[in-house]
C-alpha cells in the first residue's frame, strides 16, 4: 500500500507552512524566522513571525499574529524586535486613514503589545539596525516631485483620486521582473540617536518613550539608484553602504558602492569597479571593514565570474586603502557572506557540487576552509557574537528550509557539527527516495544530478521518467523549491531527473564557460548524456519519458523540442523562443546585450527549428512576466499551430496546449493558480506519457 503524503494531494500541498529568513539577537540568545501559511479560504498566504530557541531548550513560540502577517524582522541592541506589517495601528486616531502600506512596528523584549514607530506614504522595507547604537535604516518610495512625506501622500491622493497611472519616464530600465518601476523610487530613510554620552537614552528613545522615530530622508534625489539595492548600516549607526546603480550610454548601467552618512546624508563614493557590478556589501562589526561581492561584466566570449573582496575603512567610515580580492583561487562563487565576531574572516556560503556548503574564509591566510560536508545548501548565516556557533536555514530536496546550529570553534563539539533546532513546522513526509546520479559530456566533462525516485520504482515495475531542466542559467539543483518541487511528479510514480548542465554553477568557472555563448551546444548534450545513463537503469521505464523546464530550463525544453523525438511531452514554462525578440524586449535588455551578439543569438534561438517538433508541448506563461514577456509564449503558441510536425488540422485540433495566466508573472504565486498549474502539467504527462484520459482542472472550466 502506498504511504499518502501531502504531495499526494494539492490542497494538502499547498497549505504546508513555509519557514523563510533567519536573524539573531545581538547578545544570540533568540532566534526570529517567518512562517508562511494560508488564509482559511486558501486564496492567499500570509506570515508571521516565530521565535527559536538556540538551545534546542523550548520548542519554536509564535511571536505575531495578524490577517495582514508580518515580515522584515530586525532586533535592536536592547533585543527589541522590530518588523513592517499592514496590521492596523490601535492607537491611530479615528482621523486617521488605516495604514494601506506596510509600517515600521516594534515588539518591547520585556513584554507587551507591539505600536507603530514609523509610517510613511511609500511603506516601509528592508529594516537595518546597528549592533551598538539606536539606529534604524529602512527603504521606502517616494514620488520624485515630493518634498517630503506629506507632500508624497497628497501626490499619491491626487493619482489615486483621478484614476491616473501613467508614468513618464526618462531611464531605463522602465520594469523588473514582475513590476512596473515608477513613478515613485526607493530612498532610503534613517534615524539615529546622536548624543553619544547617553547611550542608555538612545535605546529607550528606539524603542520605547516615543510614539514615531523622526526619521530622515538619507537620499532625497536617488532616480533610480536603489532600486533592488543591496544596503548594510554601521555598528555604531553613523553610516550606510549601499548599492548604487548608475546610468549610462546606450541604455546601459553600472552598480558601485556609496558611503552614506546619517548625520549629513552625504553620499560618496566608496568602491567602484571598471570590470564589474559591486553587490552585498557587509560591514565588519569594528566598522572597520567592508565585504562586498564584484560580478564581473560578462561579454559574448566570456561568461561572469563573481569574486569576494574586502576593503578596509578608516575611522570615519571612508575608504583606508584599496579593495582587495580575496581567495582568488578559489574557483566557487560566493552567495551569501557574514563576518567572524572579531573581522579576522568571514563565513559564506557558496554552491558546490549540487549542494551549497558554509565555508570560512581566513582573511590572514587568505585560505578558505569547509565548514559543512553534507548533502545539504544552507543560507541566512548569522554568527554568534563568541564566535563559537553559526545560525542558517538548512534545505535540500530532502527537506525544506529549517533553521540549524552549526559548531564554529572545536570546543564541545568539532567544528561543523550541525544541530537541527526545533523549527516551528516539521518537515513533510516525502513518497520516495532521492539518488545521486553522474553521466560523461560528450567532451568527457563529468556531468550529475539528482534523481528523486518513487518507492515503488523497481526494474519488475520500472517507473516513467520526466527531465526537469532548471533555470537561470546560471545555477543548480541544490536547495528545496516550493514553486518546483518535484516530489509532487514522484507521488504520481514519476522518477524525476534534476541535473546541472554545462552553465550550472558549482563546478567551477570552466564548467560556466563551455556552456557561454552557446546555449544550444554542451548544455544539450549534457542534459541528454546524463538523461541516457538514467534510461538505462532497469527502474527507470526509458519508453515512457518527458521533459520540462522553466525560464533558461524553458528555452532548453524547446531547444529539445526542436532536436530530438526522443519524449513524449515536452511542458516548456515562460520559456525564451525568439533570442531576437527576446533581448530588446526583456526588463534588462542591457544585460542580455553581453551576453550574446546577434549572430550567436540566432544560432542559438529555438524558433529556427519549429517545423522539426514533432512532440505534444505544453505551454505555459503570465501576462505580467517582465523578466520573459508573454510574447515568448504568444508567438511560440502561433507558431507550434501553424508550422511545427503537429501544427493544427483543417479543423483547429492539435495535441498542443496553451495554460495561460493574465494576472501571474515570471513565477505562478496564487496558492489556487500553483494547484490548476500542477494539475495541468500532471494531466498532459499522463495523457502523453502513460496514455491516460484528457483531463482538465475543474477550475479551468
Amino acid at each position: 500500500m502506498t504511504l499518502s503524503t501531502p504531495f499526494h494531494d494539492l490542497d494538502e500541498y499547498v497549505a504546508l507552512p513555509r519557514l523563510s529568513g533567519l536573524v539573531l539577537s545581538p547578545d544570540g540568545s533568540r532566534l526570529v524566522t517567518t512562517v508562511s501559511t494560508l488564509n482559511q479560504d486558501r486564496t492567499t498566504a500570509h506570515t508571521a513571525l516565530w521565535e527559536i530557541f538556540p538551545t534546542r531548550s523550548k520548542p519554536a513560540r509564535r511571536l505575531t499574529r495578524s490577517a495582514q502577517g508580518e515580515t522584515g524582522a530586525a532586533f535592536t541592541p536592547d533585543g527589541d524586535l522590530l518588523f513592517t506589517s499592514k496590521r492596523p495601528d490601535a492607537d491611530a486616531k479615528e482621523s486617521e486613514k488605516p495604514l494601506d502600506t506596510p509600517a515600521l512596528w516594534v515588539l518591547p523584549a520585556g513584554g507587551g503589545e507591539a505600536r507603530v514607530v514609523a509610517t510613511r506614504p511609500g511603506g516601509v522595507a528592508g529594516v537595518k539596525t546597528a549592533r551598538s547604537s539606536a539606529a534604524v535604516v529602512f527603504s521606502t518610495r517616494m514620488l520624485p516631485s515630493a518634498l517630503d512625506a506629506k507632500d508624497d501622500e497628497r501626490l499619491r491622493t491626487l493619482r489615486k483620486d483621478t484614476k491616473v497611472s501613467a508614468i513618464l519616464h526618462d531611464g531605463y530600465p522602465v520594469r523588473y521582473w514582475d513590476h512596473d518601476l515608477g513613478p515613485d523610487a526607493p530612498h532610503l530613510v534613517g534615524w539615529h540617536f546622536t548624543h553619544a554620552d547617553e547611550p542608555a537614552r538612545a535605546v529607550e528613545v528606539a524603542s520605547r518613550s516615543v510614539e514615531h522615530l523622526d526619521v530622515t530622508d538619507l537620499t532625497p534625489t536617488p532616480g533610480a539608484a536603489l532600486e533592488e539595492a543591496d544596503y548594510d548600516l554601521s555598528p555604531g549607526g553613523g553610516f550606510v553602504v549601499s548599492t548604487w546603480r548608475v546610468p549610462g550610454a546606450k541604455a546601459e548601467a553600472r552598480t558601485h558602492l556609496v558611503r552614506i552618512d546619517l548625520d549629513t546624508q552625504d553620499a560618496a563614493d566608496l568602491a567602484r569597479h571598471d570590470d564589474a557590478d559591486l553587490a552585498a556589501p557587509v560591514i565588519s562589526p569594528d566598522g572597520r571593514q567592508v565585504a562586498y561581492l564584484a560580478e564581473t561584466l560578462s561579454t559574448p566570449e566570456q561568461a561572469p565570474q563573481v569574486q569576494l573582496f574586502v576593503l578596509p575603512l578608516d575611522e570615519a567610515g571612508l575608504p583606508g586603502g584599496t579593495p582587495r580580492r580575496v581567495a582568488a583561487d578559489w574557483d566557487r562563487w560566493v552567495t551569501g557572506l557574514q563576518w567572524l565576531p572579531d573581522g579576522s574572516g568571514l563565513v559564506v556560503t557558496a554552491d558546490q557540487g549540487g549542494r551549497g556548503p558554509v565555508f570560512v574564509v581566513d582573511l590572514a591566510g587568505d585560505a578558505v576552509h569547509q565548514l559543512t560536508d553534507d548533502d545539504y545548501t544552507y543560507s541566512d548565516l548569522q554568527v554568534a557574537p563568541d564566535a563559537g556557533v553559526v545560525y542558517a536555514l538548512r534545505t535540500s530536496y530532502l527537506a525544506p528550509p529549517h533553521p540549524v546550529r552549526i559548531a564554529l570553534a572545536d570546543r564541545d563539539v568539532p567544528a561543523g557539527t550541525v544541530t537541527v533546532l526545533r523549527a516551528p513546522v516539521p518537515p513533510p513526509t516525502l513518497p520516495g527516495y532521492l539518488e545521486e546520479v553522474f553521466a560523461t559530456g560528450t567532451d568527457g566533462t563529468p556531468v550529475r544530478g539528482w534523481l528523486a525516485l518513487p518507492d515503488e520504482a523497481t526494474a519488475e515495475s520500472p517507473a516513467p521518467l520526466l527531465l526537469w531542466i532548471h533555470g537561470g542559467p546560471l545555477g543548480s539543483w541544490n536547495a528545496w523549491s516550493w514553486r518546483w518541487n518535484p516530489w509532487l511528479m514522484v507521488a504520481q510514480g514519476y522518477a524525476v531527473l534534476l541535473p546541472d548542465p554545462a552553465l550550472s554553477t558549482g563546478y567551477g568557472q570552466e564548467f560556466i564557460q563551455r556552456g557561454w555563448g552557446a546555449w544550444g551546444a554542451a548544455p544539450f548534450t549534457d542534459l541528454m548524456a546524463v538523461t541516457d545513463t538514467v534510461e538505462a537503469r532497469p527502474d527507470i521505464d526509458a519508453t515512457r519519458t518527458a521533459a520540462m523546464g522553466g525560464s533558461f530550463g524553458g528555452y532548453m525544453a524547446n531547444w529539445v523540442a526542436g532536436h530530438t523525438d526522443r519524449f513524449r511531452a515536452i511542458v516548456t514554462h515562460a520559456s525564451l523562443w525568439a533570442l531576437d525578440q527576446f533581448g530588446p524586449t526583456t526588463d534588462a535588455a542591457f544585460y542580455w546585450g553581453r551576453e550574446m551578439t546577434p549572430e550567436m543569438a540566432l544560432e542559438n534561438s529555438p524558433h529556427r527549428f519549429v517545423e522539426q517538433i514533432g512532440t505534444p508541448m505544453l505551454v505555459v506563461h503570465g501576462d505580467k512576466d517582465y523578466r520573459v514577456p508573454i510574447g515568448e509564449g504568444l508567438r511560440l503558441w502561433y507558431e507550434l499551430l501553424s508550422r511545427s510536425r503537429l501544427a493544427a488540422d483543417d479543423q483547429g485540433r492539435s495535441p498542443h496546449r496553451f495554460l495561460y495566466f493574465p494576472d501571474e508573472n515570471h513565477w505562478v504565486l496564487s496558492p489556487q493558480h500553483a494547484k490548476v498549474w500542477y494539475s495541468t502539467v500532471l494531466a498532459f504527462l499522463s495523457e502523453h506519457v502513460l496514455g491516460e484520459e484528457p483531463k482538465r482542472a475543474e477550475s479551468l472550466g
